[in-house]
Formats: C-alpha cells, sequence, structure tokens
C-alpha cells in the first residue's frame, strides 16, 4: 500500500486511546493537512481537525500546524488520541463481478506504480452521471485491491475509443492533472471524416461554448462568448470524393471538440449524427458508429522518462478502414513539432520578472528626474537629453568640448536674429555685453 507510514496502537476499526504518529509518504507530499486527514483518517471529521490544530494538539516535527499547513514528504505528524466519529470511517468500495474484473483487465495496454493506460472500448462512458451504472470510473476498483483507488485525470466521450490515463495513486494524479492543465500533453486522434478538405493540412480556430437549450450536452461555435478551441488537422489518404482519413491533433481541450471542429468545416465525423446530421453516414456497408479513436498520447511521467502509449483501432474503427482499403502504415501518429505551452506557474513567474524589469525602468526614470538628467561625476548627460527652451532651462546650455586653442571654452552663446533681419538690430551686441543678456534701456555705458 501507498500511503503513511504508522506507528500507533489502536483497536482493528481504526479507533486508538493513544497518541499516533504517521510518516508522509511521497504520494502527500505537498498536499494541505486537512485533506492528508480525509484520504487517510477519514473517521476523523474535519471539525475535530480544526480543534486539534487550533488548540495546538496536532504537530508537524513537533511543532504546532493549522489545517491549511502544506505537508511533506518524510515530515512526522502526530495525531491524539480519540476522535473517531461513530459510523464513519473509509467508502466501501463497490464488489465487482467476475465479468467486469475481466472487462477492466482487458482494455490495459501497460501500468506501473503511478498510472494505469487503458484502450477504452466505444460506448462506455469514462463518468458516471444520471441514469449511468456502467463506467469506467465503476470498474477502477479491479486495479485497488490494496493501496488507494486510483483515479481519472481525464476524460474521453462515452463512444470515443482508445488511450485513457488513469493515475494509480493521488501523488501521481496531481503530477498527471497539472500537465494536462498546462497544455503540456500531447495527443493525437484518428478519425474518418465524410468528403475531402480543400486544404489536406491545417488548423481550425473556432471558440466554442455550450449551445443553449442543450442542457449543456452539446456544443457549438460562437465567436462572441466562446472559450479559445484550436485543432490540427492532416489527411493521410482518401477514399475518393466520399471520405478520408485524417490525423487530428488538439491543441486545447474544449468538449467535443473535434467532432464540432470538423462539422464546422463541412466534413464531419463518420457516425457523428449529434454533430454532422444525416450527412454523417455513409453508405454501404460502413459502421455507423464514432470513426474517433485516441491512438496516441505522449505525457510526462513522475519517473522522469516520458510516457509515449498507442492504442489499437476497434473492431468496427478497423474493418472501416479495411473496407476503404486504408494502409495503416502511412500514420505513426506521431505529434506534431511545436514549443511546449508555458505552464501557470512560468507564466505567473514570467509575468514577476516582467513586472520586476518595469520597476526597474522606472526607478532609473525617477532618478534621471531628480538629478536632471546628469551625471554627477562626469558632468554628461546619462540618456538623450530633452530638446526645447524647458530641458535648458532646467539643465542649463550642453557645455562644448575643448577647442583646438590654448585656455577653457567660452560658453555656448544662444543663436540671435540673423544680421540684418527686420526683427532685431543690423549690428550684433558689444563684445563687453553677455550674450544673450535682456538690455535695458540701450546698449550698455561700461567702460570697453
Amino acid at each position: 500500500m501507498s500511503g503513511p507510514e504508522s506507528v500507533f496502537t489502536g483497536t482493528p476499526n481504526g479507533t486508538s486511546a493513544e497518541v499516533r504518529q504517521f510518516t508522509i509518504g511521497k504520494d502527500d507530499d505537498g498536499v494541505r493537512l486537512d485533506r492528508w486527514f480525509k484520504r487517510h483518517l477519514p473517521q476523523v471529521g474535519f471539525a475535530m481537525v480544526s480543534r486539534w490544530a487550533r488548540t495546538g494538539q496536532i504537530r508537524l516535527d513537533g511543532k504546532r500546524a493549522k489545517v491549511d499547513d502544506r505537508i511533506a514528504a518524510g515530515q512526522i505528524v502526530r495525531v491524539p488520541p480519540g476522535g473517531d466519529t461513530p459510523d464513519r470511517g473509509p467508502n466501501q468500495r463497490r464488489v465487482l463481478t467476475e465479468e467486469e474484473i475481466a472487462e477492466a483487465d482487458a482494455m490495459v495496454i501497460t501500468q506501473d506504480r503511478a498510472a494505469i493506460v487503458l484502450n477504452k472500448t466505444p460506448g462506455l462512458a469514462t463518468q458516471g452521471g444520471t441514469g449511468m451504472t456502467r463506467h469506467v470510473d465503476g470498474l477502477l476498483d479491479a486495479f485497488a485491491e490494496t493501496g488507494p483507488r486510483p483515479r481519472l485525470v481525464h476524460r474521453l466521450d462515452k463512444d470515443t475509443s482508445g488511450v485513457l490515463l488513469i493515475a494509480r495513486t493521488p501523488g501521481s494524479a496531481a503530477f498527471f492533472s497539472k500537465r494536462f492543465a498546462g497544455r503540456s500533453v500531447k495527443k493525437v486522434y484518428w478519425a474518418l471524416i465524410v468528403g475531402v478538405p480543400d486544404l489536406y493540412e491545417g488548423q481550425i480556430d473556432a471558440p466554442l461554448s455550450k449551445q443553449p437549450g442543450t442542457g449543456g450536452e452539446k456544443m457549438h461555435v460562437d465567436e462572441k462568448n466562446g472559450q479559445k478551441a484550436s485543432t490540427r488537422y492532416r489527411v493521410i489518404e482518401r477514399a475518393g470524393n466520399s471520405a478520408c482519413w485524417v490525423e487530428l491533433q488538439p491543441l486545447t481541450g474544449r468538449t467535443h471538440q473535434l467532432r464540432v471542429h470538423m462539422a464546422a468545416i463541412g466534413h464531419p465525423i463518420v457516425g457523428d449524427g449529434k454533430y454532422g446530421g444525416q450527412d454523417a453516414f455513409l453508405t454501404g456497408s460502413i459502421s455507423r458508429k464514432l470513426h474517433l479513436h485516441a491512438r496516441r498520447l505522449v505525457i510526462d511521467h513522475p519517473d522522469g522518462t516520458p510516457l509515449d502509449v498507442t492504442a489499437e483501432l476497434p473492431t468496427h474503427f478497423a474493418a472501416s478502414m479495411e473496407q476503404m482499403g486504408f494502409d495503416l502504415s502511412l500514420s505513426d501518429a506521431l505529434p506534431d513539432d511545436e514549443p511546449t505551452p508555458m505552464s501557470r506557474d512560468q507564466k505567473k513567474q514570467s509575468a514577476r520578472q516582467h513586472s520586476k524589469q518595469i520597476r526597474k525602468e522606472r526607478r532609473g526614470e525617477r532618478r534621471e528626474r531628480i538629478t536632471g538628467g546628469r551625471n554627477e561625476k562626469d558632468g554628461f548627460t546619462k540618456g538623450r537629453p530633452k530638446s526645447g527652451p524647458k530641458s535648458e532651462a532646467r539643465t542649463g546650455p550642453v557645455k562644448r568640448g575643448p577647442t583646438k586653442g590654448k585656455g577653457s571654452p567660452k560658453p555656448a552663446s544662444k543663436p540671435g536674429p540673423k544680421e540684418g533681419s527686420k526683427f532685431g538690430p543690423k549690428s550684433g551686441p558689444r563684445s563687453g555685453s553677455k550674450p544673450g543678456a535682456p538690455k535695458r534701456g540701450g546698449p550698455s555705458k561700461r567702460p570697453r
């Protein structure tokens, strides 16, 4: 079992009359303390956990702890005695029949300590709903004889077949969920579509939202209020003009995205009457089931080596491919090379760095305004000086460099009106007058 290593005394039903100590396992690294209690001591209610935390009875490595504290692998949590709620304990797992266990085992492609990869059959829902009793989530108890119950980290439509990733432990579920949320997962689908697109390769960018009046069961293209949705497609082979085989790579993960996008460009997926109507069905012996299959999945693995899995086609899809004469070797369902989108944490870090750079530049601007844009050490302007009378009045005339002759340079004079101009005197100021000095009642009477 992958859970907390415990050293405690108590009765077989989980109650204890003495202090208990647990070592936090790797799968619980980073979770909240109250979440840890819910996972491993569900018989202790949240109200009791909160009371213990307020009174200092719960300790992490000997220190007081709060219910919202994040715990780390290897820490020791001290749990006081008692606290068990009557008639409350771990959820009872449903006992599966031999047929259900055999069905679950038949879907397994590969499994390890962190993940179980299934090849979901068409017609089997991923999760339960109203009146839905047969689904993948209900079969996961077949893989949890001992240890935590495996968890779903993404979903496929009921009629879509192919690769479905299951997390075996809470820690791996958190790891895989972050990859799906950060859109770093590469998924490639195979589909048969009606007709042949004019462009054999392209990208569909059409925002999607729930279609009003359908109870959220149907999506549609909504340019105004829809969420961003992008899909890449590539035609692999065609069967005349009636149908073709395509690769689809969703760049976003909206509900029914591939089905809505293909119908939006006038080429619905074969068998998709929900979005393509009667035009989605081919004549002859081609199956009326949906021809959409999650062929390949590439995702990071907690062990460090990427998980790359391929799922075989279901019976009806393989039969249609054979009838149309398509060669399966023409596609290896390899995802297109593209820059990996930044995760949320990476986006936050980039935004912080950008804000820091802006604050740094603004501090430099304020420093320039205070010092008048001059460097006190060498007397030269630090940046480009502002032009105009305001800048010159604030900082004074810019000094010129030394001339070829001896002695200090003369101060730069402000240019006056041209000689002979109608707006000024015909002769310039006398040699003894200051350049640019205001005139008071005629020429200066100081001796030369």
